[in-house]
């Protein structure tokens, strides 16, 4: 599924593996230790092998630990994807506590990132949405939203997809994107 955005930019929707796309760089839904964990995350670094967790190694004895909301790039490793770039989402409390907001700059800050790295195309899953416990139905509209608003204002960047594991979520941002797209008419 593909909704236009305007000025040649794009966003899918695709149910899948995140790890088998070919896309300039993929998101990682990472927890902020950057050492890899569950879901997204393990299998993003299973799949890419021992050099994204030696840079994301050499990212923590440098910065620290990523906050929420922010993103930092390393290899893709053995991936199709040339690069990940990994953001941590907010755990979800109740709503009050920012995290649609915390949630939003994951998206818009990885869009920025790739864009100042040149890239052209990503992969993003639902970030947040899996052990952090964010309802899929409340954070598919932020996603969308700020994926949206973020790509407009980029230069390189043309193409996001999500990649999504199974058919709620799937249905969730389908829903999110088709309700977005009428909004924006």
């Amino acid at each position: 599924m593909r909704f236009e955005l305007g000025g040649g930019k794009a966003i899918e929707l695709a149910r899948g593996d995140i790890t088998a796309e070919s896309t300039d760089a993929i998101v990682n839904a990472a927890n902020s230790s950057l050492m890899g964990g569950g879901g997204v995350d393990g299998a993003i670094h299973r799949a890419g092998g021992p050099a994204i967790l030696d840079e994301c190694k050499a990212i923590v004895a440098k910065q620290g630990y990523l906050e929420d909301g922010q993103v930092v790039a390393t290899t893709g490793g053995r991936l199709k994807a040339r690069y990940v770039l990994h953001t941590s989402g907010p755990v979800y409390e109740d709503g009050t506590f920012g995290e649609a907001e915390t949630l939003a700059s994951c998206y818009r800050e990885s869009i920025r990132l790739a864009d100042r790295m040149g890239l052209k195309t990503l992969a993003f899953p639902s970030i947040s949405t899996g052990t952090y416990g964010y309802p899929v139905h409340l954070a598919a509209p932020v996603a969308v939203a700020a994926l949206a608003e973020a790509m407009n204002g980029v230069e390189n960047v043309t193409l996001a997809r999500f990649i999504l594991f199974d058919d709620l979520t799937f249905a969730a941002y389908r829903d999110a994107a088709k309700a977005f797209a009428e909004d924006s008419r």
